[in-house]
């Protein structure tokens, strides 16, 4: 199979940790006989300094014409510390999402066995925590109308919803609620909230075609402190765009390191994958980061956009085995050796090769 993928390793740790899933996908190639098209493309902060636009046209028509996008990071200390800063690294990654239509986000947390011990949990707490986080990525209070007025001294952003929009992200919640433990939580705050009480009425008259589905609607709040709690007890939950975001990110704490967490943001005709850290410009250059959570949105692509289903497996293997072994960068080994990223990545390599 020929692969056409645009690759934006963008900035920060991005080109490090992208680096590992295309020497991973390179392995891939050669042992299942496939044609890799990678095409680099600038975004971020980088495409500021190169363009004055952090998602430049030259980088969308690249992502149009691709079967796939790989995506690293973005964000800059120079843009991060001026909040003044008028074209800023953050914009190009919702234009992107924007202008390719990338509704929907998809962000597993699971738990791997061999690192029980690293998550700030109680391990009977966690275990067996599998959960999938379909986020409505291009609508809500990051698209709505905002603005400063009396001198700078009022600011607004507004949150919008439309019925359409939330229809189509909730289908796909219930699609993958059908292929798991056919549970959905819509998770949203409609005890105060219009949007919340559209998002909730809407998923309500969707539950007649999916009788199979149990669906239950919870305050986010309550999802927040029983993530904490409980977090084995969801399965599927489907959010808005703010809410989702900030869940999301406390969810992969539950892991024990948001280097571990691959994501999807998918659309009607374009899928863009990518580790859900940022840019972690701390690390930039040190050979800490941890490559694993752009590997595994490479197995994620594998899946999802290709149907390649024993070359996603076999990556999720060599992660396997990788933490088992304790392959692993600082941030997953602070009181044994730790790795470098090329040293777990060419582990990695290794494993694919060779089994």
């Amino acid at each position: 199979m020929k692969l056409k993928i645009a690759v934006l390793p963008g900035d920060g740790i991005g080109p490090e940790v992208t680096n590992q899933s295309i020497k991973v996908l390179n392995c891939i190639a050669d042992k299942y006989n496939h044609k890799v098209d990678l095409t680099e493309g600038l975004v971020g902060a980088i495409a500021i300094d190169e363009y004055n636009d952090p998602y430049p046209d030259s980088t969308h028509m690249l992502c149009k014409n691709s079967d796939a996008i790989l995506f690293g990071a973005i964000g800059h200390p120079k843009y991060d510390n001026d909040p003044k800063a008028k074209v800023r690294p953050e914009q190009g990654l919702l234009k992107m999402r924007k202008k390719l239509g990338l509704f929907a986000n998809l962000r597993p947390t699971i738990i791997f066995e061999s690192l029980l011990e690293m998550s700030p949990i109680k391990e009977e707490r966690i275990k067996d925590t599998d959960i999938l986080f379909v986020r409505e990525l291009t609508g809500g209070i990051y698209f709505g109308d905002r603005g400063r007025k009396n001198n700078d001294n009022y600011a607004y952003d507004t949150c919008q919803y439309s019925r359409e929009e939330i229809v189509r992200i909730a289908k796909i919640g219930f699609e993958y609620a059908k292929k798991r433990s056919k549970k959905l939580c819509c998770v949203d705050k409609a005890n105060v909230l219009e949007t919340s009480r559209l998002w909730r009425e809407t998923v309500q008259s969707m539950e007649k075609n999916y009788p199979e589905i149990k669906v239950s609607y919870e305050f986010v709040d309550a999802v927040a402190m029983r993530l904490v709690q409980w977090p084995s007890s969801y399965d599927v939950l489907i959010t808005s765009n703010l809410f989702g975001d900030i869940l999301t990110d406390e969810a992969s704490v539950i892991s024990g390191s948001m280097g571990l967490m691959p994501s999807a943001s998918i659309g009607s005709e374009n899928a863009l994958y990518e580790p859900i850290h940022g840019s972690y410009p701390e690390a930039t250059g040190k050979k800490i980061a941890n490559p694993i959570a752009s590997i595994l949105s490479l197995s994620m692509m594998l899946d999802h956009s290709f149907n390649l289903k024993d070359e996603s497996k076999i990556i999720n293997r060599a992660v396997e085995d990788s933490l088992t072994n304790k392959i692993t960068t600082p941030d997953l080994n602070k009181y044994n050796k730790s790795y470098t990223t090329d040293e777990v990545g060419d582990y990695i390599v290794n494993f694919v090769k060779n089994n």
